[in-house]
């Protein structure tokens, strides 16, 4: 998609445009979105992880598969459409662009697939790809801790080798969607705590293994999403683990760049801000110059998101090593977010508390921008220790 672009001042300006088969695909996308989400979806309005929502979307993803547009990134063989990277994007943004009716599914189809297509097994493939692309799965991930949120190298959850098994013992916080999936992506300790990155592994993890207890945590910004998970003497066979035994730091290192960009929130932040628009309008606010300052600001943000999302999924087609650019990307979307967020209240005044209003569904949009897919704050330490080059305190 990207190119080298005239320019006759020699600059070398880069070009994003896709090509006729992506924009053919987005045009068939858009319509059959339109026909699709006419009636029992709301375009802005569902918080994630309500009812509504998620039951919404299991339906949705297998009339999406059904068309072969669940997973077009995929290779053949494992139920894809054999596309590259950036039909798989267009496919995110637009998606996005509707309040993301996939539901938990874009976890699943954006970097689950991916590390089991690169790192998996032949039978793990063949068994847990095809569930994922027909849309009869969901899948959580087990990341943060309790003691290990921001540093996943301080995790303790533990698996211990017992014969042809493995024997998991810990626990799991932010789990989102837990009470809703089927598999947990997890990472556990196999080797001590002193070997930090070197000592964990990754597990596919069945819920419904006897131990596993998924426990819900109540939010106070309405939907519920977010759960703990208890594993207690839990026992899986060793065809759970995914690559190397204390190697799985190196599939967490591509997962995360993959999810730091899999959910395009620009576009629905965008998405928000065209209906604020309209709602000034109509209250007769869009003339205060004011109140066009902050739609300025924030739409620059919202375009400053994609540019730089669009340069990862460039780097990602032209298949090239993840770079920290996915930082910066994921940085720029929680800024675009926000901002979208503070607008609504700023010029909604009482009326952005009604519950289900544009205003309310950003603003509780906006508070988990900045955790989901990694702490608006540890991207920014990352930015400056890998692109600004600064040291460490």
């Amino acid at each position: 998609m990207a190119r080298e672009a005239h320019d006759p001042h020699g600059e070398g300006l880069m070009e994003f445009a896709l090509s006729e088969a992506d924009a053919a695909f987005r045009s068939d996308l858009v319509g059959f979105l339109d026909r699709e989400l006419a009636e029992g979806w709301s375009r802005s309005e569902h918080g994630l992880g309500s009812a509504v929502y998620t039951d919404f979307s299991r339906d949705f993803v297998r009339t999406l598969a059904a068309k072969g547009w669940l997973t077009p990134h995929w290779p053949r063989e494992y139920g894809g459409g054999g596309q590259g990277a950036w039909q798989h994007f267009v496919l995110g943004e637009e998606m996005w662009k509707r309040g993301e009716p996939r539901g938990p599914q874009y976890m699943n189809v954006n970097w689950v697939g991916p590390a089991l297509i690169k790192y998996g097994t032949e039978e793990q493939k063949r068994e847990l790809l095809p569930p994922i692309a027909r849309g009869d799965v969901f899948w959580c991930q087990g990341f943060s801790e309790p003691e290990a949120g921001t540093d996943l190298a301080a995790l303790r959850t533990r698996a211990v080798r017992e014969g042809e098994d493995y024997v998991l013992n810990g626990q799991k916080i932010w789990t989102s969607y837990a009470n809703e999936a089927d598999y947990c992506f997890l990472l556990a300790r196999t080797g001590s705590v002193a070997d930090g990155r070197n000592g964990i592994s990754v597990f596919l993890l069945p819920l419904r293994t006897p131990g596993v207890d998924v426990r819900r945590i109540e939010g106070f910004v309405g939907e519920h999403s977010f759960n703990e998970l208890f594993l207690t003497d839990v026992r899986v066979p060793g065809s759970c683990l995914l690559g190397e035994e204390n190697k799985g730091w190196d599939i967490v290192r591509r997962t995360l760049a993959y999810e730091r960009v899999g959910a395009p929130r620009y576009a629905r932040a965008a998405l928000v801000l065209d209906g604020l628009a309209d709602w000034c309008r109509a209250a007769g606010l869009l003339t205060d110059p004011g109140v066009q300052e902050q739609f300025g600001q924030a739409r620059a943000l919202c375009e400053a998101a994609r540019v730089l999302v669009y340069r990862v999924i460039d780097e990602r087609a032209k298949a090239k090593e993840p770079s920290p650019m996915a930082y910066q990307a994921r940085a720029a979307m929680v800024q675009a977010e926000r901002a979208v967020g503070d607008l609504a209240l700023d010029v909604m005044g009482s009326e952005a508390l009604v519950e289900q209003s544009p205003g309310d569904a950003q603003f509780r949009n906006s508070l988990g921008a900045g955790i989901a897919a990694g702490s608006y704050e540890v991207q920014l330490n990352l930015i400056s220790r890998l692109i600004l080059k600064l040291p460490k305190e």
